[in-house]
C-alpha cells in the first residue's frame, strides 16, 4: 500500500482528479485528500458534486459515491497537523490534479501558505514524486518558466493531454488515458487503457 497525497485545485478538469481518486482507492492505496475552495466551486460546476467543507462529511460522501477500498482521509487546507505538512511523514507521492497556475506559481516560489503548497514543498525537499497536472491554455511565458523551474527541482509536469491512438469513443476513455499515465508514474498497476504496441487497432491503410 502506497500513501498518496491528492490535491484538487480550482482549474478545469475535476473529472481527472476524481477518476484518479477512484482508481487509487480501488487499487488499495492510502489517499490523503485536500482541496481548495475554488476546487469546490469547479467540482459543482463540472461534475455536479458538492465537496463538503468538513473533512468527515467529505469522507462519508466520497465513500458513498466511490465505494469501499483503500484508505481515505480528507484534510482541511489549513490543517497544519496533517501528515503531509512535515518532512517527517511525507508519504510516497503527491499529485495535484487539476493544478491551477496560481498553485503552480506558489510552489515554484516556495510560498507554503496553505496545506497544498506546503505538502508540495515537502515532496520536493524530500525528493519524493510530485506530479502536477496544469490545466490552462495557452501557457504564458510566466507559466512556462514556472513549470521549467519545477521540472528542474524534480517535479513531473503532466498536463492532461489525452492521446488518440487507441481510438477513444467517449470522454471517459479520454480521461482514463490521462489518469493511466499518472498511475504509471505513481507505480500503481492498472488496466485503464491499452499501451502503445499492445492491443492497438492497426488502420488498414497502413498495412
Amino acid at each position: 500500500m502506497k500513501t498518496i497525497t491528492l490535491a484538487f485545485t480550482g482549474a478545469s478538469g475535476m473529472s481527472y482528479g476524481m477518476r484518479l481518486l477512484e482508481c487509487l482507492l480501488q487499487s488499495g492505496q492510502r489517499v490523503h485528500l485536500v482541496y481548495s475552495k475554488a476546487a469546490q466551486i469547479v467540482a459543482h460546476q463540472e461534475i455536479d458534486m458538492c465537496l463538503p467543507a468538513r473533512p468527515q462529511d467529505a469522507v462519508r460522501m466520497l465513500r458513498e459515491r466511490l465505494g469501499s477500498g483503500g484508505e481515505l482521509q480528507v484534510f482541511g487546507r489549513d490543517d497544519w497537523y496533517a501528515p503531509m505538512a512535515s518532512g517527517s511523514n511525507p508519504g510516497d507521492a503527491m499529485v495535484i490534479c487539476p493544478c491551477t497556475m496560481g498553485t503552480l506559481a506558489k510552489i515554484a516560489a516556495g510560498i507554503s501558505d496553505d496545506l497544498i503548497a506546503r505538502a508540495a514543498d515537502v515532496m520536493l525537499k524530500e525528493k519524493r514524486t510530485l506530479i502536477l497536472a496544469p490545466r490552462e491554455m495557452p501557457f504564458s511565458v510566466i507559466h512556462l518558466e514556472n513549470m521549467l523551474k519545477l521540472a528542474r527541482a524534480g517535479a513531473v509536469i503532466m498536463p492532461p493531454n489525452p492521446g488518440f491512438y487507441d481510438y477513444p469513443s467517449s470522454v471517459q476513455e479520454l480521461v482514463d488515458f490521462v489518469v493511466a499515465r499518472m498511475l504509471d508514474h505513481l507505480g500503481v498497476a492498472h488496466s485503464l487503457s491499452p499501451r502503445w504496441g499492445e492491443n492497438l487497432m492497426r488502420p488498414d491503410a497502413l498495412k
